[in-house]
C-alpha cells in the first residue's frame, strides 16, 4: 500500500475516538515489529519476475513494472553514468519522474555525502531512497567502510535502477532494490526479508544508531506529505524509529526547509515547523550557497518548463530528540488543537482557544491560573498570536486540553498532511 494510497483513504478523514485510538505509529507498519502483526496483502497479485536471491530473501517486484517511463537512451556501460549532454535523453523529467530532483554533480555530492556521514560516524547502515541515477550513491560508497557497513538504495524507475544496480558489483556493502521509497510496504519488506536483521536496536537515550536514512525529497507535495508522515512517526517510535532515533538526511527544497525549520513569530510558522520543533534536531548539513546556482548542481535543469523545480535547494539534517515533547499517545490530540487553532493564526490565544471545541474558552482558566508562577509550564502567555507560540506553550494547552473534562470525546483528526496543514 502506497502512502499516497494511505493519504487519499481514510487517514485524513476518518473519525476515531481519541481515547481509544491508536497512534499513527501504530496504525502505520513498524518495521521491527513481527510480520504477522502487519496487514495482510494477498489481494496482491505474484509478480512473474523477482530479485535474484541475492540478499536474504528474493523480493516480490509486482510494483516495480508500474509506472515505467519507456527508456530510450542505453549505455553501454551502466557503472559509468552518462555525459551530462545525453542526461535528458537517459533520464527525462517527466512522467513518474517529472517531480524527482536529484544532485549531478559528482563533487558537490561528494560535499552532500561528507556532511550527512562525517568523519566521527562509525559503522552506519544507510538506507537510501529516491536516489536517482546515483550520484550521491557513488559518493557514499568513497567514504571509509569504518563510517559505513551497508547501503540500502531504493529505486523504482527502471532508468534509475539500470544505473544503480552495477554498484552491487564494485562495493560489497551496496544493495539495490526496485522498491519505492513512498510505500511502507517496502520497510516491511527490508525487516521482513532480513535486509535488516543485524541491526542493533539501540536505546533510546543514545545519539548513535547505526541506521541513518537518507533521501532526495521530490519538488511536489509528496516531499512535504513524506516529511510530515515520518515526523509524527517520531513520538511513539514508529517505522524505523523502532531502532533509535535514527536520522533523517535529506536534500529538499528551501521552500519546504523554511516551513520545516520556521520559528515562533515567523510568517513561514506552520503547523508541520511545530511538530518539527517538538520531536527533531533539524539543521543544515552544508550552507545553502554551496548548493547554488541550481543548474550547477541538480538535475533536471532550470527550465521554463521545470520552473517550479529550480528553486534553490538545500541539506538538511534532522536528528529526533532524546527527550520527546510531544507524550507517548498524545499525537491525536496535537494534531487536534494544532489544526483547530492554526485556522486563526493570527489572532491571540486568548481569542482562538473558544475554536476548539464549544465550551473551551473556560481552559484559559488554568492556561493563566494565577496560583501558578509565571515560569511554570502549564502557566502561558495567552495574548500571543496562534503562530508565535513555541512547543511549550503547545505542550501546556494540549495538556489542558487533555485534563479538561468536557473535551469531545470524538476527534477528527489529521493523521497526514493536507491542505489544510499548509497554514
Amino acid at each position: 500500500m502506497s502512502l499516497s494510497f494511505l493519504l487519499r483513504r481514510g487517514l485524513c478523514t476518518t473519525r476515531r475516538r481519541c481515547s481509544a485510538s491508536k497512534s499513527i505509529s501504530q496504525n502505520l507498519p513498524r518495521v521491527a515489529e513481527k510480520s504477522e502483526d502487519y496487514p495482510k496483502t494477498k489481494r496482491r497479485r505474484a509478480s512473474k519476475g523477482t530479485l535474484p536471491n541475492e540478499g536474504p530473501t528474493a523480493l516480490n517486484t509486482a510494483t516495480y513494472k508500474k509506472n515505467q517511463k519507456k527508456v530510450t537512451y542505453v549505455s553501454e556501460n551502466p557503472l559509468q553514468l552518462p555525459p551530462h549532454a545525453d542526461w535528458s535523453a537517459a533520464f527525462p523529467p517527466s512522467g513518474p519522474t517529472r517531480n524527482r530532483v536529484v544532485l549531478r554533480n559528482p563533487a558537490t555530492a561528494d560535499r552532500v555525502a561528507q556532511s550527512f556521514i562525517p568523519a566521527d560516524a562509525r559503522d552506519k547502515v544507510i538506507i537510501e531512497a529516491f536516489p536517482g541515477p546515483g550520484v550521491l550513491t557513488r559518493a557514499l560508497i568513497k567514504l571509509p567502510k569504518t563510517r559505513i557497513r551497508k547501503i540500502i538504495v531504493l529505486e523504482n524507475q527502471d532508468m534509475y535502477f539500470r544505473y544503480l544496480k552495477p554498484l552491487e558489483e564494485i562495493d560489497s556493502r551496496v544493495q539495490v532494490l526496485p522498491l519505492d521509497g513512498f510505500s511502507w510496504d517496502t520497510y516491511h519488506a527490508l525487516d521482513n526479508q532480513g535486509y535488516l536483521k543485524d541491526v542493533g536496536v539501540m536505546p533510546w537515550d543514545r545519539s548513535d544508531p547505526e541506521l541513518h536514512f537518507v533521501a532526495h525529497l521530490p519538488s511536489s507535495v509528496s516531499g512535504e506529505q513524506l516529511t510530515s508522515q515520518l515526523l509524527r512517526l517520531v513520538p511513539d517510535r514508529g517505522w524505523l524509529f523502532r531502532y533509535g532515533r535514527v536520522p533523517m538526511s535529506c536534500v529538499m527544497h528551501d521552500s519546504l526547509w523554511k516551513r520545516v525549520s520556521a520559528e515562533s513569530e515567523s510568517s513561514n510558522r506552520c503547523k508541520l515547523s511545530v511538530i518539527a520543533e517538538a520531536v527533531a534536531s533539524c539543521h543544515e548539513s552544508l550552507p545553502a550557497q554551496t548548493l547554488s546556482p541550481y543548474d550547477d548542481h541538480f538535475w533536471p535543469d532550470a527550465t521554463a518548463a521545470l520552473r517550479n523545480k529550480s528553486s534553490p535547494m538545500v541539506a538538511v539534517t534532522m536528528h529526533p530528540l532524546a527527550k520527546q515533547v510531544i507524550e507517548t499517545g498524545m499525537l491525536d490530540k496535537w494534531d487536534f488543537c494544532l489544526r483547530k487553532l492554526f485556522v486563526l493564526k493570527s489572532n491571540t490565544l486568548r481569542r482562538a482557544i473558544g475554536h476548539l471545541a464549544p465550551g473551551s474558552a473556560s481552559l484559559l482558566t488554568s492556561l493563566e491560573d494565577p496560583s501558578l508562577s509565571q515560569d511554570h509550564a502549564d502557566r502561558i502567555d495567552v495574548s500571543k498570536r496562534v503562530r508565535d507560540m513555541n512547543t511549550l506553550d503547545w505542550a501546556a494547552v494540549v495538556r489542558a486540553f487533555d485534563a479538561w473534562p468536557f473535551a469531545p470525546q470524538d476527534l477528527f483528526v489529521t493523521d497526514s498532511f493536507s491542505r489544510d496543514d499548509r497554514t
